[in-house]
């Protein structure tokens, strides 16, 4: 597993000088921004018009702090480039072909790959996805979403036939965005109505696609087609109710919806992940299944690694580590007291110390 030393801070926090603790991706998984560049005006300057708002940074308050990866850098960067490959040739195809003889074998090893990684790891948390662009967004979040739903249905016990065909699923579950006009899809802001409708049939362009597809199995093509529905018959394309929409496209609604909301586009900066939980619980029974979220909410890091807090007791701290038990309540670096004033650095584990809670995230 490979460990970095870094600490979360806002675009408007970064000084020429420090250095990144995380590499950036450009959208299509490769390398942007080197781990350990040295941060100028220019590079700043550069990441904002990018879209890019938080930054992983090299701190010496923190210089021991470490961020967990989900799965290793190579299992990720194959299989965006994958992702970013099969996907481009389908879009580029003037025929509008429907069938891609090697498109199931392809994503099979990937999904195989990725299943393996995330079950070689202990007790993994869905944690704050990598640092990347805001172009082009539809190849990692393809996989983020296949990363977070095998992360879901490991916890919750699914066999591994069952993870596999959830992982194929997952990855595959916007494919068919593929044959959605590059102008819609690819639009630097929020869509018309018109475009909208236009957007919406990407679910049965996708169940068309996959259906017969050899290597995919057949419910995976139904994640594609039913991933937008919803329980209270307000989703799409049917408008089906919740006996009827599968349970492996209950996760994938989740899924799909928090790395929407926790992801930069042109039009809006990404949420953090407590903020994104929130608005899935306001929508659970009607939106989403509760006990799926309940689920969730048990896998995800709500303060990830790194990020800066205001604590209950008025003190301000760094996130230092999430105890896979209790993801809620993260180990706290204090670093300021009540007043602002700089206090030597102490621990406090909040899965330990319950009457202290998270009260807001701090800001310099």
């Amino acid at each position: 597993m490979e460990w970095k030393f870094v600490r979360l801070l806002s675009i408007g926090q970064i000084r020429p000088g420090m250095k990144l603790g995380k590499r950036i991706y450009n959208e299509e998984g490769l390398t942007l921004l080197a781990e350990g560049a040295e941060l100028t005006v220019s590079i700043i300057r550069r990441l904002e018009r990018l879209g890019i708002d938080i930054l992983y940074i090299r701190d010496e308050v923190t210089d021991d702090i470490v961020l967990p990866e989900m799965v290793a850098d190579e299992t990720r960067r194959e299989a965006v480039k994958q992702i970013r490959t099969v996907y481009r040739s389908m879009m580029n195809d003037k025929m509008g072909r429907m069938s891609y003889p090697h498109l199931g074998y392809s994503f099979r090893k990937m999904t195989e790959s990725i299943l393996d990684d995330l079950g070689s790891r202990e007790d993994v948390l869905i944690m704050l996805g990598d640092i990347h662009t805001t172009d082009h967004y539809l190849y990692t979040h393809s996989f983020n979403v296949c990363l977070y739903t095998l992360t879901l249905g490991m916890a919750a016990g699914h066999s591994r036939e069952d993870l596999f065909t959830l992982g194929m699923g997952s990855i595959l579950h916007d494919i068919g965005k593929t044959r959605i006009s590059p102008k819609v899809l690819l639009k630097p802001g929020r869509l018309t109505d018109e475009e909208f409708a236009e957007m919406k049939r990407h679910t049965e362009l996708g169940f068309a696609l996959l259906k017969d597809e050899p290597f995919v199995p057949l419910l995976a093509a139904h994640c594609a087609f039913q991933h937008h529905e919803r329980l209270d018959g307000s989703g799409y394309p049917r408008g089906i109710r919740d006996g009827e929409i599968h349970d492996f496209a209950k996760w994938i609604a989740i899924t799909d919806s928090y790395d929407a909301m926790t992801t930069n586009r042109v039009y809006r900066r990404g949420m953090l992940p407590h903020e994104a939980v929130d608005i899935l619980y306001s929508g659970s029974c009607t939106q989403y299944d509760q006990r799926k979220l309940e689920v969730f909410r048990d896998k995800v890091a709500l303060y990830p690694v790194g990020l800066t807090v205001r604590l209950s007791t008025g003190q301000t701290g760094v996130v230092t580590s999430v105890p896979p038990k209790t993801p809620n309540r993260p180990i706290v670096r204090v670093i300021e007291d009540e007043e602002g004033a700089s206090v030597q650095p102490y621990e406090v584990d909040l899965s330990r110390h319950l009457s202290i809670m998270v009260s807001r995230i701090a800001e310099n």
